[in-house]
């Protein structure tokens, strides 16, 4: 192999590893600034994560914060519905009926047909249940006013929210000299201030009944009825 061979078997050896070298180094570039595939999948599941863990610490909050007597009414409420005390029941009234009907010889009825005391121990159990019942109920009602309330404020701020975009959108649009779909006359009615108090009066009217109407009206109109015909 003559001098001019190796010259060219050297220069496309070095071409080859130069191509190669560059190729290693524009991957390594791309893979030091690629994002992740599930980068987005993560922080979204961070930040459910994180609405679920402060939902979770806030309800625990408010079991720590009851009394001791919301804490039986809650138990007792909790209890009373549950299937081991509906069987309970039934075994006892069961029991209760057949042993004072003179089903079973030799044990004499202690509370005979039609079983007054039992009839009393049952209504006493009722109501000190349903006053139970009641106490959690009432609890459980606050919760929600609380719940509520916490939905209204954070509506309130998403709508302040979204009328700050919409405005920033508009003049952007304006700005840029874009052609939108929406008209100048709905942004303007959308980026517009959210009256609560109208719109809760506004509610409150077309929740009202309508108001039937009088007899005077209603025998008026018969009557020009009447006439016509």
């Amino acid at each position: 192999m003559t001098w001019s061979c190796y010259r060219q078997v050297i220069h496309a050896s070095t071409w080859v590893l130069r191509k190669h070298r560059v190729g290693n180094s524009t991957r390594t570039r791309r893979a030091r600034h690629a994002v992740p595939l599930d980068a987005g999948r993560s922080r979204g599941a961070s930040a459910l994560e994180e609405n679920v863990q402060a939902i979770k610490r806030w309800e625990s909050a408010i079991l720590r914060a009851r009394s001791r007597a919301e804490q039986v009414s809650d138990w007792i409420a909790c209890t009373a519905a549950s299937g081991p005390v509906l069987v309970l029941h039934v075994a006892w009234f069961g029991a209760w009926v057949t042993l004072n009907v003179g089903a079973i010889h030799g044990i004499q009825p202690f509370d005979p047909f039609p079983f007054p005391f039992l009839t009393m121990t049952v209504s006493l159990e009722a109501i000190f249940l349903a006053l139970f019942v009641l106490a959690s109920q009432n609890r459980l009602a606050r919760q929600a006013d609380k719940r509520s309330h916490l939905d209204l404020q954070i509506d309130l701020l998403a709508e302040r929210e979204m009328t700050a975009v919409l405005q920033l959108l508009h003049d952007i649009a304006r700005h840029l000299e874009v052609r939108t779909s929406v008209t100048p006359e709905q942004l303007r009615d959308l980026i517009k201030k959210t009256d609560v108090r109208r719109l809760t009066n506004r509610m409150e009217e077309l929740a009202e009944p309508a108001a039937p109407p009088s007899v005077g009206s209603t025998k008026t109109g018969t009557e020009s009825s009447n006439a016509a015909t």
